[in-house]
């Protein structure tokens, strides 16, 4: 009997930004900022950082990318927590699009047709983008092109409603005739 070990996919988590302070700063020279926000000057990194630890604070690089880079003291653990529940908080504010699918046939009837209108109309509400699909069976592979002229119908049929762009033109992929569309904001 064989044993399968199932593999799973790694899919990495999106961090915030990483910050270096104290030891990890390698630069020679940082400009320093205190605690209340007075700029004390440009300053070699190892008396900035013993300033910081006179002070009871730590030296965090909050602009690496300034000439020399920029460094603050303030306590690095409180400043990692606010800077990670921001992240957070825009991460759950940022919206998600998909794409939903709407399945039509070559034999569709006008009633058929409306539902799915209406379903297409409530998806583009929610700001999704929609995938129109026929899947060709059998001798209807022959006449690609009438599903083509559907698909094109039914986004006539849509674009009434709303003003759309067309991500994928309708094309034949095989058995299948497909579109990508959504609404323009």
């Amino acid at each position: 009997m064989r044993i399968h070990y199932r593999r799973r996919r790694f899919i990495p988590k999106e961090e915030a930004a990483q910050y270096r302070h104290n030891q990890q700063i390698k630069v020679p020279e940082v400009r320093v900022i205190d605690e209340e926000g007075q700029f004390l000057g440009v300053m070699p990194t190892a008396q900035a950082i013993a300033i910081a630890e006179e002070r009871g604070f730590d030296l965090v690089e909050v602009s690496p990318k300034e000439q020399p880079p920029v460094c603050k003291l303030l306590d690095f653990g409180a400043f990692k927590y606010q800077k990670d529940k921001e992240f957070k908080q825009q991460k759950a504010h940022a919206k998600k699009v998909e794409v939903k699918g709407i399945r039509l046939s070559v034999k569709i009837g006008q009633h058929d047709v409306d539902n799915r209108e209406n379903q297409a109309i409530k998806f583009l509400e929610d700001g999704q983008k929609i995938k129109i699909e026929i899947m060709l069976r059998g001798r209807e592979k022959a006449h690609a092109d009438i599903a083509l002229a559907k698909i094109q119908e039914f986004i006539n049929l849509i674009s009434k409603k709303y003003e759309l762009y067309i991500e994928q033109p309708p094309k034949n992929q095989g058995g299948n005739v497909s579109a990508i569309i959504g609404r323009k904001s």
